[in-house]
């Protein structure tokens, strides 16, 4: 499909119900699960249910918050395309101030502060803001019930990132950059209520870890099961981090070959070669997440810029790489893949 927003529009419209759906039967989905836990003193052990009653569904805890995340978005922008009732019900049912009192416990465990870091964190806060930014009856009261894990997450990073000598430029979900640009938007919708905090500490993170970044070598990308491209996800942070009249010229130096599609590398989708592997299956996710990264780099530059043209035709050489994976394919892949289908959808 054409790549320009129209069209990403209209196929996210056109697939608005099945992406909401998939989003719900794979929050309510208990097994199969990855459970994660410090365990402290022998006998029996918690079920992953019991410590996670929000997010105990789709294979592992960041796959879940994704997958709300995922039902969240499509149903404020597409509501007539969509089962209202259905969705409202099952995470009405699920999010519940009980049930959030359980997950920031364990978030609030001593033994758990690495738990779902940075990854998970900087989903679950952009969850937030997802809700934060919907005006709807059932937006705000989940808003309201998921804010004290939100408020639980963000002290964590403010807490953290100034002890993380050195970011992690990985294509998996240890990835800095990648975490910083998912909590932006929380932390900048807090520093207007008054908490700026959240917000200086990403950007003081960003600038101290990537400013200096020069000639980054892509052509290195990507390992085996990256779903993450570390080179985009960094340039992406960067566009939103750095002022507007800076950002082009630092690009250039980071990736100096972007104009000429250069490193070829970077360009090129990934091949999936079997999308039940759930380490192979990744590569699915990068393919959707580059497209995302391009998008959004590109909209960050003059329209006259030479790499315009150049970020948009690769976008969409990844976007349809792997977007038909999106349902109807493995559990493998549809557990989590639906969050950069959106994401891409949504640039």
């Amino acid at each position: 499909m054409p790549i320009d927003a129209t069209a990403r529009e209209s196929f996210l419209r056109d697939n608005a119900a099945d992406y909401v759906e998939l989003g719900i039967r794979n929050i309510e989905s208990e097994y199969p699960h990855n459970p994660w836990m410090i365990v402290e003193v022998p006998g029996p052990l918690p079920s992953h249910r019991d410590l996670h009653p929000v997010f105990y569904g789709s294979f592992d805890w960041h796959s879940c918050v994704e997958m709300y995340w995922v039902a969240v978005r499509v149903l404020r922008l597409f509501p007539e395309e969509v089962a209202q009732d259905t969705a409202r019900e099952s995470i009405s049912g699920l999010l519940t101030p009980a049930h959030i009192a359980t997950e920031v416990e364990f978030f609030e465990n001593p033994n758990h502060r690495s738990f779902e870091r940075p990854y998970g964190w900087g989903w679950l806060l952009a969850l937030q803001a997802e809700l934060d930014g919907w005006d709807d009856p059932d937006g705000r009261v989940w808003a309201t019930t998921l804010r004290p894990l939100s408020d639980a997450i963000g002290r964590s990073m403010l807490a953290w990132l100034p002890l993380l000598t050195y970011p992690q430029r990985v294509g998996m979900h240890a990835n800095t950059a990648f975490a910083l640009l998912r909590s932006l938007d929380h932390a900048r919708n807090i520093a207007e209520q008054g908490h700026p905090e959240l917000q200086e500490a990403i950007a003081q993170a960003g600038r101290r870890f990537f400013a200096d970044d020069t000639d980054y070598p892509a052509r290195y990308e990507p390992s085996g099961a990256d779903f993450l491209s570390a080179a985009l996800s960094e340039a992406e942070l960067m566009s939103r981090l750095l002022p507007d009249v800076v950002f082009p010229d630092w690009l250039n130096t980071f990736l100096p070959g972007l104009a000429e599609g250069d490193p070829m590398q970077l360009f090129t989708p990934a091949i999936v070669s079997d999308g039940t592997d759930g380490q192979i299956a990744h590569l699915a996710g990068l393919n959707l997440s580059r497209a995302a990264n391009f998008l959004a780099i590109a909209k960050s530059l003059n329209a006259a810029d030479s790499r315009v043209a150049v970020l948009e035709h690769a976008a969409e050489n990844h976007a349809n790489a792997s977007l038909g994976a999106v349902s109807g394919s493995d559990y493998m892949l549809e557990h989590w893949l639906a969050a950069y289908a959106v994401l891409l959808l949504t640039v």
